[in-house]
């Protein structure tokens, strides 16, 4: 595998949080419709609203993180406070004994349990990830040499690490999305939320007891922090308008890249403790010149949202038995397609496509990180022009043929897709924000590339305000989001994601022209 003690077993509970979180996630709108009895469009509405929330949390924990606590003080916090929230969501799914007349489902109940989830999660994520980058940061930079004295090739760890992290996530999501949904479609949403429950209190005590192996990154007083710099960021704009000059305040150089040093014996201590105070300035810059990429990535995020809402919902509008047998698939299942496709085909990106792709690129990784997201870009635009298609055979199908409903499985290819361009574009995203960050910001560099999920969240259900207010028919008041499915234009909206996706990734092929990256 190429990663550390460490660094495997905080995959590894990376994993079992995925397990979690996807497995109350995945399946959500089913249980707003068919408990909480909500319309479509109010169930996509909310589950986007939350996941939202929930990815653009971490920027403001993150900031707090890299400014005043410790990753390792963070992750235990806040994986605690997320236990605590399943723990209060599994108690409104569980009809308690002692009062068998209480409501057993609640709104106010449900949705205080998921924010407290959420509240966890915004610390737990990028912290627990950056904190894993951390445990290569002394053996990633140094080349090391061999017994005949010359160098030997660096390997890239860092990209080696977010990419079986990922890999590590996907096994998790998958066990999540496939076991998860059949328990609670068929045994019910009490014991459907305590697994995840269990699994999340069981990565808390590994997380514990792999300490003797953890590297402690130990903040350094003169390191500063991100709100001191920015006051002292301000004051010094302000005195330099005003006098004309800056008033004596000297700031040294960002970091120093190791590869640039002249490497000796016994050194590397040295040389990586030779960090001096930031530029706030300079730093502002840096985060600002990610902005259009920021950007130009939300409408992948928009899509990204579709298999925990329409996609589900389009399933459960298709003929689900296997062959003649009576079991019937749970539509939250198939998004077990996606993390399928992701852990057989991750190995092979390496395995094959590198080598393939650098015979011709000449480049040591195959692909540039930009060049990789652009690749999982254009595959998500592919994903909704499928998507389009099979859902209008759908309706076709359906209105001509009445009882006849097609397949659950010609929404495969489309899952597939998504699953396929995730290797390519949210890996690469992960790298992306990480790498083109300051070191003692790396924490909100793994923030900004979750909150891009959580903008794209609320976006998403912005589209869906908008266009359910646009579509609707004063007649019969159906729209493209109908509860009734054979009335629903869901073909249309995603001829509209299409659309708007390959305009994004129309910019950024011309941005990437003009990107450089961080040296």
């Amino acid at each position: 595998m190429g990663l550390n003690k460490p660094c495997f077993l905080l995959t590894v509970i990376a994993g079992m949080e995925r397990f979690a979180f996807k497995g109350v996630a995945s399946n959500l709108v089913t249980y707003l419709t068919d408990v909480m009895y909500m319309s479509n469009s109010s169930a996509a509405k909310f589950v986007n609203t939350w996941v939202g929330f929930t990815s653009m949390l971490p920027l403001i924990v993150a900031t707090l993180a890299d400014s005043y606590w410790d990753r390792y003080t963070t992750i235990l916090a806040s994986s605690v406070l997320y236990a605590a929230g399943l723990l209060a969501l599994t108690s409104t799914a569980v009809k308690w004994p002692w009062n068998p007349t209480a409501k057993k489902h609640s709104i106010l109940s449900l949705s205080w349990s998921l924010y407290m989830i959420s509240l966890g999660q915004g610390g737990y994520n990028p912290s627990l990830q950056a904190f894993g980058a951390d445990q290569l940061e002394n053996e990633e930079e140094l080349p090391r040499t061999n017994n005949n004295n010359t160098e030997e090739p660096k390997k890239d760890n860092k990209s080696l690490f977010f990419q079986w992290w990922y890999f590590g996530i996907c096994c998790g999501s998958l066990m999540g999305v496939s076991v998860m949904s059949y328990i609670q479609d068929t045994f019910g949403w009490g014991l459907g939320f305590a697994i995840p429950t269990f699994s999340m209190i069981a990565s808390i005590l590994m997380f514990l007891c792999g300490n003797r192996f953890y590297k402690h990154k130990h903040k350094r007083n003169e390191d500063g922090n991100f709100f001191e710099d920015i006051v002292r960021s301000i004051k010094s704009t302000v005195s330099k308008l005003v006098n004309g000059r800056n008033n004596g305040i000297e700031y040294t150089k960002v970091e120093l890249e190791l590869q640039e040093k002249a490497l000796c014996n016994n050194q590397d201590e040295v040389i990586h403790h030779e960090e001096e105070r930031v530029n706030p300035l300079r730093d502002a810059k840096i985060v600002l010149r990610l902005l259009p990429v920021w950007i130009m990535l939300l409408m992948f995020a928009v899509i990204f949202q579709l298999p925990v809402t329409f996609f589900t919902k389009q399933g459960m509008a298709m003929k689900r038995n296997i062959g003649n047998f009576k079991f019937e698939v749970p539509p939250a299942a198939l998004q077990s397609s996606i993390t399928v496709s992701i852990i057989v085909l991750m190995p092979w990106y390496d395995t094959f496509f590198v080598p393939l792709v650098r015979i011709f690129t000449r480049n040591e990784k195959g692909i540039s990180v930009m060049q990789r997201m652009g690749i999982g870009m254009f595959l998500s635009v592919i994903a909704m022009i499928i998507a389009a298609i099979t859902e209008r055979k759908r309706m076709v199908i359906g209105k001509n043929n009445g009882e006849q409903l097609l397949s659950i499985y010609w929404l495969l290819p489309q899952y597939i897709l998504l699953g396929i361009s995730d290797i390519f574009t949210v890996v690469g995203m992960q790298e992306y924000f990480y790498s083109e960050v300051p070191v003692r910001m790396r924490t909100m560099g793994i923030a900004l590339y979750t909150s891009i999920f959580g903008v794209g969240s609320f976006l998403s259900a912005l589209l869906i305000s908008v266009i359910e207010c646009l579509t609707t028919s004063k007649e019969t008041h159906d729209n493209w989001f109908s509860d009734d499915m054979s009335k629903a234009r869901l073909d249309k909206y995603y001829w509209f994601l299409a659309f708007t996706s390959a305009i994004s990734l129309l910019a950024f092929v011309i941005f990437c022209r003009f990107f450089r990256e961080r040296k």
